[in-house]
């Protein structure tokens, strides 16, 4: 797929017009210069605690939490999205990673059951703009918005000041926006994932990170077909799936391109499918994800960068 340059970066109004340099750059950074994200999400270790981290059928490296920073230095992502503390305890030793904070968590011990859920901010943006005036890399930030909770008023107040604040100082946005709670009976319906596309749009997002749509009953269209109503209800906010629990590489991949070429989909959103895996088998994957959000490459194509049969690099995106 063609680059894009920098006056074809979408600006959007509330970037403030000295930073408007700022955003179009870190957009740049943020898709690699094509407009698609490719975003390792690294937030899982407060979202599930260390289950994802360790146990049957995951790496033994994934234990260490610099295993996640590797993957990212080594592979190729277009940003990887995680705490603030996170970020801060490993970002000198990896300063090239492009870095969008993740700013409100909760853990998964409080089920839906028990209360409607609640992700709270946990840090102010000016303790982000410090970190990058000392020289961080951080290119966006990122927030969760549970569509249906009793507290969804509260986490879209939340991002929408959040993403007014972002703006002014040229950092892009991308939402995590899940239907989840006692009013919400089916999280994956597809008119509920369209409508919180929409809902990111309305906000002001740069991108959302939705689940996959699930079409069922008398629905039979596939995922993918799904999907593409989501899209196009976010309209100029891209939209990028989340990967979910690890499958096998040549599902996934083909799955990844069915998101992208079927569903209008703007990118990925990947972190157990990467980070479970050893580190030359999750570099590689990285690589093969890219390969088909960055590059327009087929499954196969990708499928052949996952089993080695040829590289991916950066200077592959043209």
């Amino acid at each position: 797929m063609p680059k894009i340059t920098a006056s074809q970066v979408r600006v959007p109004v509330d970037v403030a017009p000295d930073s408007r340099d700022v955003y179009i750059d870190n957009y740049l950074k943020a898709t690699r210069g094509t407009g698609r994200l490719m975003l390792f999400a690294c937030d899982q270790k407060i979202e599930h605690l260390n289950k994802d981290f360790y146990g049957e059928g995951i790496d033994i490296s994934d234990g260490d939490p610099e295993h996640l920073f590797q993957i990212a230095d080594q592979g190729v992502i277009g940003v990887m999205a995680a705490q603030r503390g996170l970020v801060a305890q490993y970002a000198a030793d990896y300063p090239n990673i492009n870095y969008l904070v993740k700013m409100n968590s909760k853990t998964n011990l409080v089920k839906t059951a028990q209360e409607d859920p609640y992700s709270p901010q946990l840090v102010d943006i000016d303790a982000i703009l410090a970190m990058r005036d000392a020289g961080v890399n951080i290119v966006g930030l990122g927030y969760t918005i549970y569509l249906g909770s009793e507290y969804e008023a509260t986490m879209m107040a939340e991002a929408g000041n959040l993403i007014a604040q972002a703006h002014a100082e040229g950092l892009l946005v991308v939402l995590w926006i899940y239907p989840r709670g006692k009013a919400v009976t089916a999280e994956k319906d597809p008119d509920l994932i369209a409508g919180a596309a929409g809902t990111a749009l309305c906000l002001g997002a740069d991108f959302v990170k939705v689940n996959p749509p699930k079409p069922e009953g008398d629905d039979k269209r596939t995922p993918a077909e799904a999907l593409a109503v989501a899209s196009r209800a976010a309209g100029r906010t891209g939209l990028v799936c989340a990967g979910g629990s690890t499958v096998a590489a040549d599902k996934f991949l083909s799955q990844l391109y069915d998101q992208i070429h079927i569903g209008g989909a703007d990118g990925n959103a990947t972190g157990r499918n990467i980070h479970q895996r050893s580190l030359d088998e999750a570099v590689r994957l990285t690589k093969a994800i890219s390969s088909i959000t960055l590059a327009d490459y087929t499954a196969e194509q990708a499928l052949d960068i996952f089993n080695g049969k040829q590289d991916f690099t950066l200077d592959d995106i043209k």
